[in-house]
C-alpha cells in the first residue's frame, strides 16, 4: 500500500506546545488511523475495506479504532469537530459579518489544502488524489450520508452562534434569539452552502492537471467569493435590522 503524509491537511486539535505527551500520542495515533484508512479506501474502495484491516495495519485492535472514530465513515470524513469549532469563534466575532467570518474559514481549510499539495514531491499526483478522495466521497451513498449528517451539525452550530450575536434572532426585543428561529436557521443554512461550492469548485479545478497549487487556489476562492456575494446583502440586512 502506498503511503502520503496527509498531515499538513488534517485539523489540528492542538498547538504542540499546548498538548502533554498522552494528547500527542493520541493526536498521533488518529492521525495513523485515518492516514491508513484514507489510502485503503482510496485504493480499493470504502466498502471493500474492514475496520478489522484498518486495525491490524496500524497495529491495533478493532476497538482502539472505535474509540478514536465512532463509525467507519469518521474515519476518512474527519473535519467536522475542527470546522464546528471555528464557526462558533468566526460567528462569534461582532466585528465580522457572518459571511467575512465564513470565508475566512473556508480560506484557512483551503489554504491548508494548497500547501499540503505544494509540499508534495509530485503536486500533480497529490492533487489527482485529492480528487479521487472527493470522487470516493460522492460515489459512496455511506458516506454521501454521513456527509449530510455532518453538515446538518454544522448548520445547527452557526445557526446557535448566529442566534447568540442577534443576527436574526427572530424578535428583535431579545439579545439573544434562538436557533430554531427562522432567520439565524435559513442564514446558517445558507453559509454552509458555501463548503459545498468549495467542495465543488475543488473537484471541477483538480481536474486540470496544470494548474499550480497557487492558481488552483485563485480559482476556488474566486468561485466561493462569486457565491458568498449573492448572500452578502441579505445577510448584511439581517445582521442589521432596521
Amino acid at each position: 500500500m502506498s503511503t502520503v503524509d496527509w498531515t499538513a491537511w488534517r485539523p489540528q486539535a492542538a498547538e504542540p506546545g499546548a498538548e502533554g505527551l498522552r494528547e500527542r500520542k493520541k493526536r498521533l495515533l488518529r492521525q495513523r488511523l485515518s492516514d491508513a484508512a484514507t489510502e485503503m479506501f482510496l485504493e480499493r474502495g470504502f466498502d471493500a475495506v474492514r475496520v478489522s484491516e484498518i486495525a491490524r495495519a496500524c497495529d491495533v485492535s478493532e476497538k482502539t479504532v472505535f474509540n478514536h472514530f465512532p463509525t467507519k465513515e469518521s474515519l476518512i470524513l474527519d473535519r467536522g469537530e475542527a470546522t464546528a469549532a471555528a464557526l462558533r469563534t468566526g460567528l462569534a466575532d461582532p466585528d465580522r459579518s457572518p459571511v467575512e467570518a465564513a470565508l475566512g474559514i473556508l480560506s484557512d481549510e483551503l489554504r491548508a489544502l494548497t500547501a499540503w499539495l505544494a509540499a508534495q514531491d509530485d503536486p500533480r499526483a497529490a492533487a489527482a488524489r485529492i480528487g479521487r478522495f472527493g470522487a470516493l466521497i460522492r460515489s459512496t451513498p455511506s458516506l454521501r450520508a454521513y456527509h449530510q449528517d455532518m453538515t446538518d451539525r454544522l448548520v445547527a452550530v452557526a445557526a446557535e452562534a448566529l442566534a447568540g450575536r442577534g443576527d436574526g434572532g427572530g424578535s428583535q426585543d431579545d439579545a439573544d434569539g434562538s436557533p430554531d428561529d427562522p432567520e439565524p436557521h435559513i442564514a446558517a443554512i445558507a453559509l454552509l452552502g458555501l463548503w459545498s461550492v468549495q467542495f465543488r469548485s475543488l473537484a471541477r479545478h483538480l481536474a486540470d492537471d496544470t494548474r499550480t497549487p497557487d492558481r488552483l487556489h485563485d480559482a476556488v476562492t474566486a468561485d466561493v467569493r462569486r457565491a458568498a456575494g449573492l448572500l452578502d446583502t441579505g445577510l448584511a440586512a439581517l445582521a442589521s435590522p432596521a
